[in-house]
């Protein structure tokens, strides 16, 4: 292969570049990958409590920055770091929905695994108010 990567021969016919399970391309692709985008919005929304708490900090938060005497570029990083905590919060609940359909019974793993998920969200809720007074008192 002129790429560079070598072809994994024992690969299941899935998970290869010709695979019919690797869907669409082109602006088909897109569309696809935007109503699957949607649906993961929309299922974090309506199973995960944290997830809505933290749309509604955003709700308020996101139109507060347009009001504050900052720039643009302090603008962008308040909204940033608002949007991160959304971003984080996705990841978190995917790692533990995947946990949870693997197994429910308790497991170092699985713990851990949702330990560092929860670990991430608290880092990038704690990144909010640093940011904010950063920029504020910038």
């Amino acid at each position: 292969m002129e790429s560079g990567l070598k072809e994994d021969k024992g690969a299941p016919a899935a998970l290869t570049a010709g695979s019919t399970h690797k869907g669409k391309t082109g602006l088909r692709r897109v569309c696809n990958a935007f109503f699957y985008s949607m649906a993961g919005l929309s299922a974090a929304y309506k199973y995960e409590d944290a997830f809505r708490q933290e749309v509604l900090l955003a709700v308020i938060l996101i139109p507060l920055v347009f009001f504050l005497p900052v720039g643009g570029v302090g603008r962008a990083l308040m909204i940033g770091a608002v949007l991160l905590v959304l971003i984080v919060e996705l990841l978190n609940s995917a790692i533990e929905a995947v946990v949870d359909r693997i197994s429910l019974e308790n497991h170092v793993l699985a713990k851990r695994a949702k330990d560092i998920g929860s670990a991430a969200v608290m880092l990038a809720l704690i990144n909010v108010p640093v940011v904010w007074l950063l920029v504020l008192m910038g």
